[in-house]
């Protein structure tokens, strides 16, 4: 087989590889900002599961 061809083979089996690589990385990068854009969009508040009763509530501040 000509060096040429066999070069020429294994430069197209590593463009393909860095493709695959290049896709994910890119999916990846957008499934953060996505996630990052919904947390914004929602308006993440901070979680009151572990408050005692009467905290974290409404103050009455008229009196």
């Amino acid at each position: 087989m000509d060096m040429a061809l066999v070069a020429s083979a294994l430069a197209m089996k590593q463009a393909g590889t860095q493709q695959q690589i290049a896709t994910s990385l890119i999916k990846q990068n957008a499934d953060m900002e996505r996630s990052t854009v919904m947390t914004l969009l929602e308006g993440a508040q901070p979680s009151q599961a572990n408050l005692g009763a009467g905290i974290g509530g409404k103050v009455d501040i008229a009196a």
